[in-house]
């Protein structure tokens, strides 16, 4: 962890949500996403302590992910409970203007939270949902607890289109989380059933998509499987302010995979 960061916490909805802070400048929140053992640290390791050189960062992780509590209710994927989530960060970082950077399901919950919220001067989305899609084996792979390290690799693989960035530390800086004791039961539980569903969860209404006002950039790989670029295509096309950038030799993991991409993306929209 960048030590420009400090770990915090408050209380939500009884539960504890554990973010990270630090920095100088605009207010940014930044939301992970929803694969297994997704956290703040894991989503962009490689981007908090550039970013925290010019804006003053809260990296919060969701119930039921990273240094968070796990969701008392049932059922634990509560897209609505996030977002009240995300609002509740937005208070607590009391400014008048706060960027917002969402990946994968929190992008949906940033883009929903944008069309409501006055606070909120722009939005960076990266490989983002929110729109409808028919997930693939790649996709309910992800959304699947590994029980192994050859299965942690397979699902990495799913997310990261060169490989040879998935070497022994990237693997082992995972696996605690992964393979920590009750975890692969709370995921999957997340995840249960038909697991078409929980596009349909995320799906952004035209009303939603069309309330939006500031200024928002979406980042997609080209060679995201899992989650196809063609998510971000439908909802740049729906909001006014959109703009959208596919990158190549890139899949899921965008902040990780094309780091400075990802870096003069933020510069561009929260500068």
């Amino acid at each position: 962890m960048s030590h420009t960061l400090e770990k915090s916490s408050f209380t939500f909805e009884g539960m504890q949500v554990g973010y990270y802070h630090g920095g100088k400048g605009k207010p940014l929140m930044m939301i992970h996403g929803s694969g297994p053992g997704a956290s703040s640290l894991g989503n962009w390791s490689r981007v908090l302590e550039p970013l925290s050189q010019h804006y003053r960062v809260y990296a919060m992780d969701l119930i039921g992910f990273g240094i968070s509590d796990r969701n008392r209710q049932q059922p634990a994927f509560d897209f609505e409970m996030w977002v009240r989530q995300a609002r509740a960060m937005l208070d607590l970082i009391d400014a008048p203007q706060i960027g917002v950077i969402g990946h994968s399901l929190s992008a949906a919950i940033a883009l929903k939270l944008a069309s409501a919220d006055p606070r909120i001067s722009a939005v960076l989305t990266t490989g983002a949902i929110g729109a409808p899609f028919t997930i693939n084996e790649a996709t309910q792979r992800v959304w699947r607890c590994p029980t192994d390290r050859q299965q942690l690799i397979a699902t990495l693989s799913t997310l990261i289109h060169d490989a040879s960035i998935i070497d022994d530390s990237y693997i082992r800086a995972r696996e605690p989380v992964v393979f920590a004791a009750g975890y692969a039961d709370y995921f999957n539980g997340m995840f249960s059933g038909d697991q078409q569903q929980y596009v349909q969860k995320t799906t952004l209404s035209d009303d939603t998509l069309s309330a939006i006002n500031c200024p928002v950039l979406m980042l997609h790989g080209r060679n995201d499987i899992p989650f196809p670029a063609k998510t971000s295509e439908i909802l740049a096309a729906k909001i006014k302010y959109a703009d959208l950038q596919i990158l190549c030799e890139c899949s899921h993991s965008v902040a990780f995979e094309r780091s400075a991409a990802f870096i003069a993306a933020a510069n561009q929209i929260f500068i």
